[in-house]
């Protein structure tokens, strides 16, 4: 049985599918561009979730989730001039390796032990760990492409000032909502 597992996995499609409309509004200068007051880049969320996303679901169930080959202070390197190419590889590349490793998982593995840094947790907690974890990034770069876009921002859920509009409206006529 999936039902938990599935459930787990529908909100990281959901969050991948957020940071892409994200990227989509991003002009290919932004993405290595660092945030306010020299805060991270879009690059190196990316960076930095893909690593992540690789260390800990890489052998999930088996092997500590920090890799002796991940070098994480790495992850934080300017990359200014990155490509989208680029950028659009290392974020993939995480995500594979995520979903790659949750289509394995039944709802039993759930109650399994797995270890962070040498720190015990069951399955379901690591899981909902890395996936506040995962959406706390991915938050990081929509307001990163948002301050960026300004005015020219087009919303990624419901518009200010639409919830009544939108609530309104019956299930199948909605206007959509900008999140894919």
């Amino acid at each position: 049985m999936r039902d938990i597992i599935s459930s787990i996995e529908g909100e990281w499609r959901r969050y991948k599918a957020l940071g892409e409309g994200a990227f989509r509004q991003l002009r290919d200068d932004e993405l290595g561009k660092s945030g306010p007051e020299g805060s991270n880049s879009v690059a190196i969320i990316v960076w930095h979730i893909a690593g992540n996303l690789n260390s800990r679901f890489t052998d999930f169930l088996n092997s500590d989730g920090e890799k002796p080959w991940r070098n994480r202070d790495s992850e934080f390197q300017p990359r200014e001039g990155i490509s989208r190419a680029e950028l659009l590889e290392r974020w993939n590349g995480g995500w594979h390796t995520l979903f790659a490793t949750l289509e394995k998982l039944s709802d039993e593995n759930l109650f399994g032990v797995v270890t962070i840094r040498g720190e015990k947790f069951r399955a379901h907690e690591a899981l909902h760990r890395l996936l506040a974890h995962t959406s706390y990034h991915v938050g990081q770069i929509v307001f990163l492409a948002k301050a960026f876009r300004g005015a020219e921002w087009n919303s990624l859920s419901i518009p200010p000032v639409k919830s009544e509009e939108y609530n309104r409206s019956p299930k199948g006529q909605r206007p959509p909502i900008n999140d894919k």
